[in-house]
């Protein structure tokens, strides 16, 4: 007789315990349905958290959802966790969990780590593996060399709306249809990542991927799980990061999902005042449960150890910084001291970063956090949040709502437009032109600008133009790199039609070559968070409107001047002080005929003079475009010979 080797158990008493402390960030790996053999036969093994249960069964295709046909046994160590070994159950099976707990309550729950779910509006769980062959070493050796002070221009995207199939009556593309596009089109404009609105299962597609039913599974309506790793690798191989927006803040109520998971409230806090958000009429995590912080804490983990991602944008950090974040006076419970500030929260994402960083050094966290939270990306180990990044949310209102006004009143607004700078190095940060800006009647980024078509264009010119002079990484939701018209429509593919034309046609071109300009200049990206790599030349011309500065690199030679004019007027010999004397050359000008300006450009080099001029020895005349920025760099000393 044979003997048979002894297969070892799905979950050790090891992983309990590290789950029910708040430290297993590798969970995905024991709970959920993993398909294997035990006891020579093939089978998959399934194990559900629900403590509060006093019978768990699995119910599937596989038992014509009998509910009586596959209990589930509850371990005997406290820690609510339950399991099962079904044999002959194959990937491809759909299951839920059968739940009956003490009080009565009975439910048809999903599986929590479930990493492949039924199309919506359909809602069972699906048996499957994540087997897949990358071929994306050579991206993720490079990864490792990528500094944060290294060209950062993220292009976001909301898969269902970038491109569809006319053709079948506007369909979503597929991921590997998007493989087939996406990563050569974001080669051609130059950025350097994706950011993916949330791609994790969500019941309701109007809600763009924010209100997460399946944490652990790419959303089915466009493929498999493995179609997804097919996108992500083509997007590495063609040179292309992958950040994913990802939603621990908050989750829906539907009855298959997490809320009121085994007749408690298990996920969220039992109180509306911690556990219910008022804005979006959805469930709050309970942080301070450590169950729960597992869940979320190797949910992070397992985007970038299975899906080789290359950062999370953590969405709505504010919302759980602050207790009383949009609610009334007696609609919140102050903390132990009888503050307003999230403990468990704040504690949770300190958690969050340090658990990321120490498993993917290589990885970017950005927080999408919209008050002046102290140290949002300053070290956890220091006391603060322990991101890489933050959302520069500030510059984004103060920059949007200075373009949208007309120009003859903007010489009184002229600190509005350059306030960033004195909060600029406090935080390492983003500057996003996202899809918060462009959605529910706020018009696209287009249609925000005043005067005429020529000017509308030519103001989108100048703020990007003047987005990518300013410190930080750059983001822009997609259409806005050729200026569509029309606001984004999720239902829609984005308006490609309107690229056809030649005032969109100038706007992409600037966007490439304001890419290319950030990639190749070192002034750009070397000292991006630092105020050594920034000086100011004059902020103080209301009168004409006319900021003018200097970004620098880590190299004296490593300098770009910059000077807006933020006015329809051209002015002309206008004065600049330089502090080298010689000649200087005008690498960009947003006025370019070739992005549909006025072609009021210098292609010859430019003389300076010892005419002192903002405290500097020597100065250039140059005459400015209208609505428009020029990009000089010093190009060589006089020849005195």
């Amino acid at each position: 007789m044979t003997e048979q080797k002894e297969v070892k158990p799905m979950l050790t008493g090891y992983d309990a315990d590290l789950f029910r402390s708040g430290n297993h960030y590798h969970i995905y790996n024991k709970l959920g349905a993993h398909i294997r053999i035990e006891d020579g036969a093939q089978g998959t093994h399934f194990a559900v958290w629900a403590p509060s249960a006093i019978e768990v069964a699995v119910i599937g295709d596989f038992n014509g959802w009998n509910r009586g046909a596959h209990s589930l046994s509850v371990r005997d160590d406290g820690s609510g966790i339950w399991e099962g070994f079904v044999p002959g159950v194959e990937k491809g099976e759909r299951y839920k969990y059968f739940i009956r707990s003490a009080n009565g309550y009975e439910v048809e729950k999903g599986d929590p780590y479930a990493i492949y779910w039924e199309t919506p509006p359909k809602t069972a769980s699906i048996v499957w593996d994540l087997h897949f062959e990358w071929s994306d070493q050579e991206w993720l050796a490079k990864r490792k060399g990528l500094s944060l002070n290294a060209p950062l221009s993220i292009y976001e995207i909301h898969l269902g709306s970038w491109r569809r199939i006319h053709e079948e009556e506007g369909r979503l593309m597929t991921y590997r249809e998007l493989a087939a596009e996406l990563p050569e089109y974001c080669r051609f404009m130059g950025f350097t990542h994706v950011e993916f609105l949330p791609i994790m299962e969500h019941p309701f597609y109007g809600s763009w991927g924010y209100q997460i039913t399946g944490f652990f599974a790419p959303s089915s309506r466009y493929g498999t799980p493995q179609d997804f790793m097919f996108l992500i690798n083509a997007l590495h191989e063609a040179g292309i990061g992958v950040i994913l927006d990802w939603v621990p803040s908050h989750f829906p109520t539907d009855e298959f999902g997490l809320s009121y998971f085994d007749g408690s409230h298990l996920y969220e806090h039992s109180d509306p005042r911690q556990g219910f958000h008022p804005d979006w009429k959805s469930a709050i995590f309970n942080y301070g449960r450590h169950e729960v912080k597992s869940f979320l804490i190797s949910n992070a983990i397992y985007w970038l150890d299975k899906f080789h991602i290359d950062g999370l944008r953590v969405d709505a950090v504010a919302s759980m910084l602050y207790l009383d974040y949009s609610r009334k006076e007696n609609e919140w419970i102050p903390n132990r001291y009888g503050g307003r500030e999230n403990l468990e929260a704040i504690e949770f994402l300190q958690e969050f970063n340090s658990a990321v960083h120490q498993s993917f050094p290589d990885v970017l966290t950005i927080a999408e956090e919209s008050t002046a939270w102290p140290g949002v990306t300053h070290p956890a180990s220091n006391g603060g949040l322990g991101f890489d990044m933050k959302w520069m949310m500030g510059w984004m209102h103060d920059t949007l709502s200075y373009f949208q006004k007309d120009t003859v009143y903007r010489s009184h607004h002229q600190s509005q437009i350059s306030f960033s700078l004195n909060y600029a190095f406090s935080e390492r940060f983003v500057l996003p032109l996202s899809h918060d800006e462009v959605v529910h009647g706020k018009y696209s980024l287009l249609n925000k600008m005043p005067g005429d078509d020529w000017q509308r264009f030519a103001n989108l010119r100048l703020l990007y133009a003047y987005m990518f002079g300013h410190p930080g990484g750059k983001l822009l939701f997609m259409g806005g790199e050729f200026g569509q018209n029309h606001e984004w429509r999720h239902d829609y593919s984005l308006d490609w039609n309107e690229n056809q034309h030649a005032a969109q046609q100038g706007i992409q071109k600037l966007i490439r070559d304001l890419n290319e300009l950030y990639r190749s200049e070192p002034a750009l990206y070397e000292r991006n968070f630092s105020s050594d790599g920034f000086e100011w030349v004059d902020n103080q011309d209301a009168t004409n409107s006319v900021l003018s500065w200097i970004r620098k690199g880590s190299s004296e030679a490593d300098q770009l001047l910059f000077v807006a004019n933020f006015t329809p007027v051209v002015r002309e010999n206008y004065r600049i002080g330089v502090s080298r004397p010689g000649y200087y050359q005008e690498i960009l000008n947003s006025d370019n005929l070739r992005y549909g300006g006025a072609d009021i450009t210098c292609r010859e080099a430019i003389e300076s003079y010892p005419i002192p001029k903002h405290d500097r020895i020597e100065s250039i005349p140059l005459t400015l475009p209208p609505l428009a920025i020029i990009v000089l760099k010093y190009e060589r000393a006089f020849d005195w010979a």
